[in-house]
């Protein structure tokens, strides 16, 4: 074992709902372990990383860093930095010309005199992790960097499930236990609900599965029309299902005809090719982020959905909402705070023994919770059309499976 002397945590992405935890489990494991072990925070991801500005873990916060458990987000900051583009990180003044970020970032690592990096993010933040892991080793800089994996999406390889994505789909159905009332305001109602997932449609296929927990807990009077047939989930619809919307149509129709009113459940990475081509097509230019990710809330893919079922189905009003930013933001639940516990032990142990990776249960290795060389570390895993669950919900509501599609990250 070779103590770190220095410890130092950043988060980095999007928010899921276990940052916080995540952050407050590992000062928690330092402090149990060695609390003379300094730890600081970088404050908004790398961006803080590359302008040295942090946050110092002083025995007050150790003491109270359980409260981090109760609280969604990520009280140091994130940011979405791309170490390796370069102009992005010029332009907006985290480097000067001629810098090399992954250099500035190892340098000030070593400037603030620290032995282990812990990343909590993504694909794109490991993958960043990965870049700098490699170059300060390249470069004999003698720092080890370890990754806490991070999204909503579930959609890392190869890890088996990412911190925060089951307390998202518990929220995303909470969220639309509330929405779901809108469709006793208007007759023929379709309500569209818009759920986070780039590239993998687990998170929406979950979230389906969660909501519909709710539908069977609860007690209906269809006398009076409370009837569980008109809260029920009458479509999911996810990235790597092929949709044929007018059968789809003809069958909510159906529906819609019978309760009126449909309810639809959409990954807002789902139809995103069709949606690219028609704005290209009209000339529009399509908004991308620094990792040259089309910016999913500029292209509005539950209004696509929802204009494209409207008139087949004949909808006298189409409600689109989404919950992402409502599910992404919650603090973790229990069973979410059990895995990030037992990754951030595993975090620190590997700490001790310098070992760099992502920690996460190894699809390749039998599950075995383990640091996950950072090579093998990338995004866009997609999810199983052929998910027990997945086909059980489908089946119940009647929607027939679609082809797999290949989806593109």
């Amino acid at each position: 074992m070779n103590k770190p002397k220095k410890v130092a945590i950043l988060t980095a992405g999007g928010l899921a709902p276990c940052l916080n935890s995540a952050i407050g489990s590992l000062i928690e494991r330092y402090t149990e372990i060695d609390p003379s072990i300094e730890i600081i925070c970088y404050r908004s991801g790398y961006k803080g990383l590359l302008l040295g500005d942090f946050y110092t873990v002083t025995p007050e916060i150790r003491e109270k860093a359980g409260l981090l458990h109760r609280f969604g987000g990520s009280a140091i900051g994130n940011s979405r930095v791309k170490l390796t583009n370069v102009k992005d990180c010029i332009k907006r003044g985290l480097v000067q010309e001629g810098q090399d970020p992954q250099k500035v970032a190892a340098d000030q690592l070593v400037k603030d005199g620290v032995d282990i990096l812990h990343t909590i993010g993504g694909d794109d933040t490991n993958t960043a992790a990965a870049d700098l892991a490699a170059f300060l080793a390249k470069n004999d800089y003698g720092l080890t960097v370890i990754g806490l994996p991070k999204t909503v999406d579930n959609d890392i390889f190869p890890i088996k499930q990412s911190l925060g994505a089951w307390t998202a789909a518990e929220q995303g159905a909470s969220y639309f236990w509330n929405v779901v009332a809108e469709n006793n305001a208007n007759p023929r109602m379709l309500i569209v609900h818009e759920v986070m997932g780039r590239s993998c449609g687990w998170l929406t296929a979950a979230t389906a599965v969660e909501y519909r927990k709710l539908l069977d807990r609860a007690e209906w009077l269809p006398e009076l029309g409370l009837d569980r047939a008109t809260y029920e989930v009458h479509g999911v619809f996810i990235p790597e299902m092929a949709i044929d919307l007018a059968a789809e149509a003809t069958r909510l129709r159906a529906v819609m005809d019978k309760v009126d009113c449909v309810n639809i459940f959409v990954s807002e990475g789902a139809g995103v090719e069709s949606i690219v081509a028609e704005m290209q097509a009209k000339g529009q230019e399509v908004p991308r982020d620094a990792f040259g990710h089309v910016k999913l809330d500029a292209v509005n893919p539950g209004k696509w959905f929802g204009d494209q079922f409207a008139e087949m189905i004949g909808a006298e009003k189409t409600l689109v909402q989404k919950s992402g930013y409502f599910a992404r933001a919650s603090a973790a639940n229990v069973e979410d705070i059990r895995l990030i516990k037992s990754c951030a032990d595993l975090a620190v142990e590997c700490a001790f023994r310098r070992e760099s990776g992502v920690i996460g249960h190894d699809d390749d290795k039998g599950f075995v919770l383990r640091a996950i060389e950072f090579p093998r570390i990338k995004g866009g895993k997609p999810f199983d059309l052929n998910t027990g669950w997945f086909n059980q919900t489908l089946a119940e509501i009647g929607q027939a499976k679609g082809t797999k599609v290949e989806v593109g990250h």
